[in-house]
């Protein structure tokens, strides 16, 4: 049994990114543990959610989507959700202003006490470029050259070549589907550089359970796990059923 310690920006992320395989982890006997950097509590959401109280349903979600995944621990960093790099929030401190050194000894920290043997983080786009996706990646790295027996650090991402013909096909209609955010072309990762796939159609029923515990993030317009819980299974298994790493391998840095 080994353990895995994933990495996390904000609650949903791990649904997102990593659920079916650390479902598969879970269910083969792998002890898996989330850390989330953010409570998520400037995410958007419905009306239904008035202000300051986004970080207290978002944290029960979290330990929700964590029970469907098979997770055995949940671990908060305890930062503020920093925001998108045009509307950065002012909740407190925020996540992607916080030196990596600092919050890579915390990552560590739960490395060492949890004697893990892999560490997620993400690519170095931060998926779609989120200034704490971004700050991720950062830490992650930094997390796994300050752990005393360092881990193999798989860094979650998707195959974009498809996402990229999606989205520059949505991009004429997206002025008229209010809460919809497109990213730009530097997003996620090219196939050539994409070293691990991992078919988890088997985990589907864990996956769509952990996207549906996060349901203050299927409000407030148009939203990817609305989109995504709403796809018939056939197509499910097609959008859903693969996930995607980067492996980091371990370079010791050495003097010259």
């Amino acid at each position: 049994m080994a353990t895995i310690v994933s990495l996390h920006a904000h609650p949903d992320d791990e649904a997102l990114l990593t659920g079916g395989w650390l479902a598969q982890r879970s269910a083969a006997g792998d002890r898996v543990v989330l850390v989330f950097a953010t409570d998520g509590d400037a995410g958007l959401a419905g009306a239904g959610y008035p202000a300051g109280s986004l970080a207290e349903v978002r944290r029960a979600e979290a330990a929700a989507s964590a029970a469907a995944l098979g997770a055995a621990r949940v671990v908060w960093l305890g930062y503020a959700d920093s925001g998108m790099a045009d509307r950065p929030s002012r909740n407190g401190r925020r996540f992607a202003g916080v030196p990596v050194e600092e919050a890579a000894r915390e990552v560590a920290a739960v490395l060492a006490e949890e004697q893990a043997a892999v560490l997620t983080g993400y690519d170095a786009n931060g998926g779609y470029g989120h200034p704490d996706h971004v700050h991720v990646h950062r830490v992650a790295r930094r997390a796994q050259a300050l752990a005393t027996t360092r881990p193999a650090l798989l860094e979650a991402t998707l195959d974009r070549t498809w996402l990229l013909r999606a989205v520059r096909a949505m991009r004429p209609l997206a002025r008229l589907l209010p809460g919809l955010t497109l990213p730009g072309d530097e997003v996620f990762t090219d196939r050539g550089s994409v070293t691990l796939a991992v078919d988890v159609r088997a985990q589907l029923p864990e996956k769509r359970a952990a996207l549906a515990a996060h349901a203050s993030q299927g409000t407030g317009g148009v939203r990817t796990t609305r989109l995504l819980l709403a796809l018939p299974r056939p197509l499910a298994r097609r959008v859903l059923g693969t996930e995607w790493f980067v492996e980091v391998p371990w370079r010791p840095v050495t003097s010259r």
